[in-house]
C-alpha cells in the first residue's frame, strides 16, 4: 500500500472518530456513533499494518488475532454493572503501552546512532524515520518520549487503582500518605528536573527514575479520590489516556495516532470538566486528588428509617397520578432496568405521568443509567436530565429512588462538613412520598450517610431491587 493511500485512511478514519464522538452526544445516533467508531478503527489499523514501513506483518497479525479473542471473551463475560472497572482497566493498557513505546523509542534511538551510515541506508520502518533525524529533532524526541512514558505511567498505576475502588478489590474511602499534595508535588518537580537532566543527557537512568515518581503519581492521586468521585475520576483517566496516544503518535511519528489522542484526551477532559461543575468540584482539585474525604463532623440525623412493604408500595402507586423515578448504581448491580421498564410500561397503561430523573454521575461511570435504560426499551423522552426535572419534584405524588444514594442525598445542601457538600443533587425529597428500594441500612458506596433515608415522608423498601419489583408488578391493576 502506497504512502498515499495510507494518508487517505487516515484522514477517512479521522472523519470516522469525529463523527463517532458527535453521535454518541445523543441516544438516538448512540448505536450509528459506535459503527463508525468501530469502522474507522478497523480502517486505521489496516492502514497502519499495509503501509510500506511495516515490516514483519506475520508478528503483528498473530498479536492482533491473540487481542481480537481475548477481547471477544472479555466482552462476552463482563456485566453492564462491570463496564466502569473494565474501562478503567482498558485504560491502563494504553498507558502501559506508551511507557513501552516511549523505552523502545529511546533504546531504537540508541542503536541506530551506533550504527555507520551505510548500515542506517539499510534500515526501514520506525528506524528509519530515527536515522533521518538531526540532533535538534532527536533533541525534540527525547522531550516525547519523556512526556509520553510520564503520562504513560501516570495513567497506568491511575486506572490499576481506579479498577480496584471501582471493583470493591480497593477500599473506595480517600486515602494519602503523610504529607498529601506535598508528595506528589515533590514527585512533579522531581521529574521536571529529570526532563532538563534527560534533555542534555539522554541517560536512561533519567527516563527510568522519572517513571518510577510517575508510578508514585498515579497511584497517589487515584488513592486521593473517594467514591464519590469515582466518575469523574474514569472521565480524568480517559483524558489522560488520549494525551499519552497522542503522546505516542508524536513518537512514532503517526499523524492518526496524534489526532485520535487528542480527540480522546479532549473529550475525555471536557467531560470532566462537565461532571466537576455537575458536582460543584473543582476541576483541577479532582485531578489533584483532592476530593472525597470528610473535613469535618458530619451532621447529626436523628429519626428512623421506616418501611414498606410490597402491598404499600403497589397502593401508593395505584393512587399516585405523577412519578418520578431515579435509577442509581444499586438498580444496575441487581438488574433491574428491564423490570423499572415493565413498572413503567404498566403505569403509563393507567394514565399515568412517569419519568425518570438522571444525575449526571449517577452509577459510577458517565451515562451508566441512560445505557441499562435504553437497553431496557425506556423510551428517550420521558429519561431527563437533572437541571430539566429537579424544580418539578414539589408537584410530584411519588418519587421513587432505586440503588440511589449520594445523587439523592439532602446532606448536600445541609450539612457544609459532608464530603459532598455543595454538590447539586436530585431534590426528591420534595416530592410528596419518596419511595427508596435499597437492600439494607448500609451507607452504600462512597460511605456517606444519607438524611432521606429518616425524612417523614421517606419510606424503606428494603430487598434486592428486581425482586422487590417483580414482586410489585402483578400488583399494580
Amino acid at each position: 500500500m502506497s504512502i498515499g493511500i495510507v494518508q487517505a485512511a487516515y484522514i477517512a478514519a479521522a472523519i470516522l472518530f469525529i463523527l463517532s464522538l458527535g453521535g454518541l452526544s445523543g441516544q438516538e445516533s448512540a448505536k450509528r456513533a459506535v459503527w463508525y467508531g468501530i469502522v474507522g478503527m478497523a480502517l486505521a489499523v489496516g492502514a497502519t499494518v499495509l503501509s510500506p514501513d511495516v515490516a514483519n506483518v506475520w508478528v503483528i497479525a498473530i498479536m492482533v488475532v491473540i487481542g481480537a479473542v481475548l477481547g471477544a471473551i472479555v466482552a462476552a463475560r463482563v456485566q453492564m454493572t462491570e463496564m466502569p472497572q473494565l474501562v478503567a482497566a482498558l485504560h491502563s493498557f494504553v498507558g502501559l503501552a506508551a511507557v513501552f513505546i516511549g523505552y523502545n523509542a529511546h533504546l531504537e534511538l540508541g542503536r541506530v546512532l551506533s550504527m555507520d551510515e551505510t548500515a542506517r541506508g539499510t534500515l526501514i520502518g520506525f528506524a528509519r524515520k530515527l536515522a533521518q533525524k538531526d540532533a535538534v529533532e532527536q533533541a525534540i524526541l527525547h522531550v516525547e518520549v519523556f512526556l509520553g512514558v510520564f503520562i504513560g505511567a501516570v495513567t497506568f498505576t491511575g486506572s490499576v487503582i481506579a479498577f480496584g475502588k471501582l471493583a470493591g478489590k480497593v477500599d473506595g474511602k480517600a486515602k494519602k500518605l503523610p504529607g498529601g499534595h506535598l508528595l506528589n508535588a515533590g514527585a512533579a518537580l522531581a521529574s521536571l528536573v529529570l526532563l532538563v537532566l534527560y534533555f542534555n543527557t539522554g541517560g536512561l537512568w533519567a527516563l527510568a527514575l522519572m517513571t518510577l515518581f510517575a508510578l508514585f503519581i498515579g497511584y497517589h492521586l487515584i488513592m486521593g479520590i473517594g467514591g464519590a468521585d469515582m466518575p469523574v475520576v474514569v472521565s480524568m483517566l480517559n483524558s489522560y489516556s488520549g494525551w499519552a496516544a497522542a503522546a505516542i503518535g508524536f513518537t512514532l511519528g503517526n499523524d492518526l495516532l496524534i489526532v485520535t489522542g487528542a480527540l480522546v484526551g479532549s473529550s475525555g477532559a471536557i467531560l470532566s470538566y462537565i461532571m466537576c461543575k455537575a458536582m460543584n468540584r473543582s476541576f483541577i482539585s479532582v485531578i489533584l486528588g483532592g476530593f472525597g474525604g470528610t473535613t469535618g463532623p458530619a451532621m447529626e440525623i436523628t429519626g428512623e428509617q421506616v418501611a414498606i412493604d410490597t402491598e404499600g408500595v403497589a397502593a401508593v402507586l395505584n393512587d399516585a397520578d405523577s412519578i418520578i423515578i431515579i435509577p442509581g448504581y444499586g438498580m444496575a448491580v441487581a438488574q433491574a432496568q428491564q423490570s423499572v421498564s415493565e413498572l413503567t410500561r404498566k403505569l403509563r397503561a393507567r394514565g399515568k405521568t412517569v419519568r425518570f430523573a438522571i444525575h449526571p454521575v449517577a452509577g459510577r461511570l458517565p451515562g451508566h443509567m441512560n445505557v441499562l435504560l435504553a437497553e431496557a426499551k425506556v423510551p428517550y423522552d420521558i429519561v431527563l436530565e437533572m437541571d430539566e426535572i429537579n424544580e418539578d419534584f414539589p408537584s410530584t405524588d411519588v418519587a421513587i429512588v432505586i440503588g440511589s444514594n449520594d445523587i439523592v442525598n439532602p446532606a448536600a445542601q445541609e450539612d457544609p462538613n459532608s464530603p459532598i457538600a455543595g454538590m447539586p443533587v436530585l431534590e426528591c425529597w420534595k416530592a410528596k412520598m419518596v419511595i427508596v428500594s435499597k437492600r439494607g441500612q448500609g451507607t452504600g458506596y462512597s460511605g456517606i450517610e444519607n438524611p432521606l433515608f429518616y425524612k417523614d415522608n421517606t419510606r424503606m423498601f428494603y430487598g434486592d431491587a428486581k425482586k422487590s419489583l417483580d414482586a410489585l408488578l402483578p400488583l399494580i391493576a
